[in-house]
């Protein structure tokens, strides 16, 4: 490490990693999957059961869906993760940013998990679980082969820092 000024250690940035583009085109999937359905139940229904003007009612959640499309795309760039040192940071988070630091020393649990959808996609998910319930962490949708040497490293240096894995 390089010296500041005033010998002041100089500060490396970590190397920020973002989540795949499938966990973002697994979101809008399942946007389209359930806003569509939606859409078209209350058009069909108010218009049999109520009167045709009252189907104009259905573009609402038309209007979350093309809401939605752009939200999730600028929720999908916010996620992101650093290996550092001694901690591991998560950030998400578009108008309410969160930074999530956990130190390797205070992990217990490294679960790698993927579901159906997931799989689908060719995602995984890691859950990091502490000492402290309120320092749990979820890295989602990453690539499988990333989830499980993330997983891996976490737990040996979870090992090296004297920690409970």
């Amino acid at each position: 490490m390089t010296s500041g000024a005033a010998g002041v250690p100089a500060r490396t940035d970590p190397q920020w990693q973002g989540l795949p583009a499938a966990m973002l085109r697994l979101r809008r999937l399942l946007l389209v999957l359930w806003l569509v359905p939606i859409t078209v139940a209350t058009a069909v229904l108010l218009w049999l059961f109520a009167a045709p003007g009252w189907a104009l009612f259905a573009l609402i959640p038309g209007f979350f869906l093309v809401w939605g499309w752009p939200m999730l795309g600028r929720n999908w760039r916010s996620w992101r993760y650093a290996e550092r040192a001694d901690d591991l940071l998560i950030q998400r988070g578009v108008m309410w940013r969160e930074e999530t630091v956990v130190p390797y020393g205070r992990m217990q649990l490294v679960e790698v998990e993927s579901g159906p959808l997931q799989r689908k996609f060719g995602l995984a998910s890691l859950q990091l679980h502490t000492a402290a319930a309120a320092t749990d962490a979820t890295i989602p949708g990453l690539d499988p082969a990333e989830a499980e040497r993330l997983r891996d490293r976490l737990t040996e240096l979870g090992e090296a820092r004297s920690a409970g894995l």
